[in-house]
């Protein structure tokens, strides 16, 4: 009798996941079919490489806006900020207060600035302020470094795709990568900013009905989140402040995708605007994916949580109208994040490191670094935090403060490029020896624990150079 009872109790969970499954695979089907529509009636549109590169260089206050939250709400701002407070607690906010930071500091201090050059990517920006070697090498930099950041967000799809369908799907992950890859080459950054508005409605929808049913409908243990608010812990300590506010704030100050949202805008004030209110919006939505973390934290153990990402967790606690809608809008992070920096890793290399202005080349370059990326997200080289932070600590040291120093002295300041062109050079050699070369550094003698401040070191010692590199009056 007990026997019947189990089998027809697992026999129903069969049978609710497989209606999950099909509920997921054509709801998929739908939302792909949408974009790689948007896609082609793109396709008409274009006629310039700024057209398919910058989106026409004529967008508003609202597309900017819309797409550059769409940019940064990506993997690492939903599941990995989710996993990281449920690891260490409240502090975990901190990644998105610093993001929300470097947007407004950028509203402030750069946008108008940057627009005013007339640049069409960073490294491009660098060109006109400092030259065609300056330009290569922040190019080199953002590609080897961003397609780290690619891989990353694949590697959250990858793992979002296997909870939805209930087990390890490489084909269903290969087609999808290839449909992203596909509307991506083919409408360019006009079909990039036009799906991120949907994405981001989706994103938001997802995330905050989720907490909301997590708090008002679900219960639990509600009384420990609000006890275990603290800015600081044993987990997470002033260095780590300190260092997150350099390395996460910088990116989001100057980080190629995040400019490239001012490069596509009409004008100087709609780029200041647009820095601006997604600064704001960021800092309510750290608020939100915070407190969804915490309340998993509070009422889920680390043996119930087992290998599964906290914020896929929540899906099996929560009604399945509620589970596809927070899928599809963890889903829409991840693409919406991905499309843009292959758009741009793909137009930076065509443009910056070719010379040329090819869209077929930009094409070509998309399939390339995309199915690059692919293949080490489908070998599983690391999780998402790990590649993206990795990507990061490459990118800050070697490009941040010169290319900072650059934008403010140009027209104004005279710079000696000599000089200069050691900060991205030595702090780029720095950040790529700490990502990747760790465990050599130290069998040749360099203490582990100076390892964890390599990327600070770096960025120091950049900032020194291109200080050095400014001629008195």
């Amino acid at each position: 009798m007990l026997v019947s009872i189990i089998l027809d109790i697992i026999n129903n969970l069969d049978e609710e996941r497989n209606k999950m499954n099909t509920t997921f695979l054509i709801a998929l089907g739908f939302y792909l079919l949408l974009f790689m529509i948007i896609g082609l009636m793109d396709v008409k549109k274009i006629k310039t490489f700024n057209d398919y590169g910058m989106a026409g260089k004529d967008q508003g206050t609202f597309a900017v806006t819309t797409t550059l939250l769409a940019t940064v709400l990506g993997a690492s701002t939903t599941i990995g900020i989710v996993d990281t407070v449920y690891q260490i607690g409240f502090p975990g906010i901190w990644w998105l207060i610093f993001g929300a930071l470097g947007l407004l500091l950028q509203s402030f201090i750069l946008s108008e600035k940057v627009r005013e050059t007339g640049a069409d990517t960073l490294p491009h920006l660098a060109r006109i302020t400092m030259g065609r070697t300056a330009e290569l090498l922040l190019a080199l930099i953002i590609v080897i470094s961003w397609i780290g950041v690619i891989a990353g967000q694949l590697v959250a799809m990858n793992s979002l795709v296997t909870f939805a369908i209930g087990r390890s799907s490489r084909i269903v992950f290969v087609v999808v990568s290839i449909i992203v890859l596909l509307y991506t080459m083919v409408g360019g950054q006009l079909s990039v900013v036009k799906t991120d508005k949907l994405q981001l409605i989706i994103i938001f929808a997802g995330i905050i009905i989720c907490c909301l049913y997590l708090y008002l409908f679900k219960g639990g243990d509600t009384s420990s989140v609000t006890q275990g608010i603290e800015l600081l812990n044993k987990d997470y300590r002033p260095m780590n402040l300190f260092t997150q506010f350099f390395v996460i704030g910088g990116v989001y100050f100057l980080g190629p995708d995040i400019m490239s949202r001012n490069f596509i805008s009409k004008d100087e004030k709609t780029a200041k605007r647009s820095a601006f209110l997604a600064g704001i919006i960021l800092l309510i939505f750290s608020v939100v994916i915070t407190f969804t973390g915490m309340w998993v934290r509070a009422n889920v153990t680390s043996d119930e949580l087992g290998d599964s990402k906290a914020l896929m967790y929540v899906i099996g606690l929560i009604p399945r109208p509620v589970g596809i809608i927070l899928i599809f809008g963890l889903l829409s992070a991840i693409l919406s994040s991905t499309d843009t920096c292959i758009i741009n890793a793909s137009t930076i290399f065509v443009k910056d490191v070719l010379g040329k202005e090819d869209i077929s080349l930009v094409r070509i370059t998309v399939g390339v670094i995309g199915m690059i990326a692919t293949v080490l997200a489908v070998l599983g080289r690391g999780d998402i935090l790990t590649l993206l932070t990795g990507a990061y600590s490459i990118y800050t040291p070697g490009v941040i403060f010169p290319l900072f120093i650059a934008i403010i002295c140009y027209k104004k300041r005279e710079i000696r490029k000599g000089i200069w062109i050691l900060g991205p050079i030595l702090g780029g050699i720095l950040g790529i020896a700490g990502t990747y070369f760790g465990n050599a550094l130290v069998q040749v003698g360099i203490p582990e624990g100076l390892l964890s401040y390599i990327t600070l070191i770096g960025m120091g010692i950049s900032l020194i150079t291109s200080l050095l590199s400014i001629k008195r009056k």
